[in-house]
């Protein structure tokens, strides 16, 4: 017999496959393929190189989409033909089989719908992420660490690379400061929603009275840009300086003065990179930081203008409060922005990030569009 949950699920994914047809327009985008692969084809195509590396770019992005959709499309083709296999002759194998096969399609639906929301210019980059402890000494450092290990499992999950570029250990235990380099395809699209001051709850280890305790850390997310013309950086307006590094990094950590430390004095903004063994390398590294944190800046201050002009009062600094995790009195991890919540507090802090930034990515689409230039 089938599940009735089974059939319901079935019914809603057609729904769903339906709806995403229509708003892709399908025809329109295999249109566009056949365009693709004319240019393409060309005898002139490679005599400008960079044109041409953005028409496949471009190529390639439209065809991913369509391909995953079809892929979709035909799974669910596939368990619609078991499902009148089971009506005519219903088979308890076939049953779990079917079980499984919406399950897994239904969480792949999802991932294909949040990628459909990254069409931000800069969402398709690797990001930058940097991790700053507030007030609290090693009680916050240590939630710094334990959030640093919650990114590092969720970019697992995804298979996406993870690079320390910059790290600065505890006192006692946790970090006073990390910033990580996560690479992959929107990689930056959905980090984006963990920027913000993250709140932590807790009867704290450190404490021998067994009191509750309250921390908080900052996460800033940022694009790695590789080149913009639109972030200038000019060498008079940069101070560098060099130093050992230190910290976990391999045996040449604390032998040379690698470590480079730049300084943008127009804004005050500074960066760090001791990752390299080279210190040209950590250099390109910085700057490719810098315009990050330089593009982060234009941003904020283009949000605060519309703020201005909407009349609302909107606070972006860091002490902004975007999410709680409570592990004491009760579980819960809730997110101030979408309401968001889950009481298994232990799937995210293992990298289950996935109901937080799916909240917050369809809450900014349903937003009135004010991102106008």
């Amino acid at each position: 017999m089938l599940d009735p949950e089974v059939k319901r699920d079935l019914q809603e994914t057609a729904k769903r496959l339906a709806e995403l047809r229509g708003s892709l327009d399908l025809d329109l985008k295999l249109e566009q393929i056949a365009d693709f692969e004319e240019r393409m084809s060309a005898p002139d195509f490679w005599d400008d190189n960079e044109k041409a590396q953005k028409i496949i770019g471009e190529s390639n992005a439209v065809k991913s989409v369509v391909d995953q959709f079809q892929a979709l499309a035909s799974e669910y083709d596939d368990l619609e033909v078991m499902q009148e296999l089971m009506q005519e002759e219903p088979d308890e194998g076939m049953a779990a089989e079917l079980t499984r096969g919406i399950t897994a399609l239904v969480r792949k639906l999802e991932e294909f719908e949040l990628q459909l929301l990254l069409s931000e210019p800069y969402d398709k980059l690797n990001a930058i992420l940097e991790l700053h402890p507030g007030a609290g000494g090693t009680e916050s450092q240590d939630w710094a660490e334990m959030l640093l290990r919650m990114y590092r499992r969720w970019a697992e999950k995804r298979d996406f690379k993870v690079e320390v570029l910059d790290y600065l250990p505890g006192d006692e235990a946790g970090v006073k400061s990390v910033t990580l380099l996560i690479k992959g395809y929107n990689a930056y699209g959905y980090l984006k929603a963990e920027k913000g001051v993250h709140r932590l709850v807790r009867i704290s280890p450190f404490d021998a009275s067994g009191r509750r305790h309250t921390s908080f850390v900052s996460c800033d997310v940022m694009p790695e840009i590789e080149d913009d013309a639109e972030i200038e950086i000019r060498t008079e307006d940069l101070k560098v300086d060099v130093y050992r590094a230190s910290g976990a990094g391999g045996q040449h950590i604390n032998t040379t003065d690698s470590a480079v430390r730049m300084t943008h004095i127009p804004t005050g903004i500074v960066v760090s990179c001791q990752t390299e063994r080279s210190q040209i390398k950590n250099r390109e590294r910085c700057l490719k930081m810098l315009r990050s944190k330089l593009y982060e800046k234009k941003i904020e201050e283009h949000e605060k203008q519309l703020a201005e002009i909407r009349g609302e009062v909107s606070d972006i600094a860091w002490g902004s409060q975007i999410r709680s995790y409570v592990f004491h009195p009760y579980s819960m991890v809730k997110d101030h922005r979408t309401s968001a919540e889950t009481g298994n507090i232990g799937a995210v802090m293992d990298g289950d990030l996935d109901l937080f930034i799916d909240a917050y990515l369809r809450a900014q689409i349903a937003k009135p569009a004010d991102k106008e230039a």
